[in-house]
């Protein structure tokens, strides 16, 4: 669990803040100094919470042990979340960085107590794109991370919606409402604003190769994958979205045929998972078809799914500017 290939490099140096959003650069001053806290309060922190554990119930948290940043996709919350992960000198067994997917999936794969156990060792998890999209997500995070708290773990997440209004348009988030408003307390919420830097200044979707291209360019391109999209998006149903990744492996660039408007939520998201693969690895996107501005249609960006689908649209468009560099 560290951070992506794509943010391998990435630190709080490397971050160029908008001048005219101020939001990004106080962004920068709060993530160095939480980056100062964890690294002098780490150990006794952390072996505290230890500790605590077999003496009753630990002491709530305290305030501030948790940041949590919030705004548009593309305006650097990745970056920033990587950049915390490498700012606090510790070794990368005492701090991890996923996905929030990658993280449930993590408990799914070791067992609730197990997972609880493993992370509580850390000193910091940084959870990237966190969001809520069902009832037992709300619950399962909210225990976790309350365990891992009281633990000492300090905890750094990245989301398009502020924390107390996760799940809203997904289910009945007023349900569970004791739950995300217990999410909520344990952040600080950063703010940052500002346009996708992928798209600052740079013209739309690239138009669509023809097949032919599309196939031509992957020939040419050692490692490249080639597939048609109907048989890509029927594959990854029968693929667990922890192994997106894995598929990816050894993958130089993507030849995608014929992609087309995903009408099915199921399909839509996988994709999303997908893309989010595609993007951390910087692999390019050769595609035929329609532009990827329109693999999603207009009720979809218009649900409560609508900044994940919007995130991957952004995300491809950028793949395949690259894609269609290379053709």
């Amino acid at each position: 669990m560290v951070p992506p290939p794509r943010f391998n490099d990435v630190r709080f140096d490397t971050y160029i803040p908008d001048a005219t959003q101020p939001s990004q650069s106080a962004a920068v001053a709060h993530l160095r100094a939480f980056a100062a806290a964890v690294t002098s309060g780490a150990t006794a922190s952390g072996a505290a919470g230890r500790r605590r554990l077999f003496r009753g119930r630990p002491k709530a948290p305290a305030a501030g042990q948790g940041v949590y940043l919030d705004g548009g996709y593309g305006v650097g919350k990745t970056h920033l979340l990587a950049s915390l992960w490498h700012a606090v000198p510790v070794p990368a067994a005492q701090k991890s960085f996923g996905t929030f997917v990658e993280l449930t999936n993590l408990v799914g794969a070791l067992g609730f107590q197990q997972a609880v156990a493993e992370l509580s060792q850390r000193k910091l998890l940084c959870i990237d794109e966190f969001e809520l999209d069902d009832p037992g997500d709300t619950v399962l995070v909210s225990t976790l991370l309350t365990r891992l708290a009281e633990a000492g773990v300090h905890l750094a997440a990245t989301s398009n919606t502020l924390p107390d209004k996760l799940g809203e348009g997904r289910f009945a988030a007023a349900d569970f409402l004791r739950e995300i408003q217990g999410l909520a307390a344990r952040f600080t919420t950063l703010r940052i604003d500002g346009q996708d830097y992928r798209h600052r200044g740079l013209p739309d979707a690239p138009a669509p190769l023809a097949d032919e291209a599309v196939a031509k360019t992957a020939d040419a391109h050692p490692g490249a994958s080639l597939d048609d999209f109907p048989v890509l998006l029927a594959h990854l149903a029968a693929v667990h979205p922890s192994r997106y990744g894995a598929l990816l492996a050894d993958t130089s660039a993507v030849g995608l045929r014929g992609v087309e408007t995903i009408t099915d939520q199921a399909t839509a998201l996988r994709m999303v998972v997908l893309a989010d693969r595609m993007y951390d690895r910087e692999l390019p996107v050769i595609a035929s078809g329609v532009p990827f501005d329109r693999l999603f249609t207009e009720e979809m960006l218009a649900g409560g799914y609508r900044k994940k689908y919007l995130r991957a649209v952004s995300r491809l468009v950028s793949l395949g500017r690259d894609g269609a560099a290379l053709a």
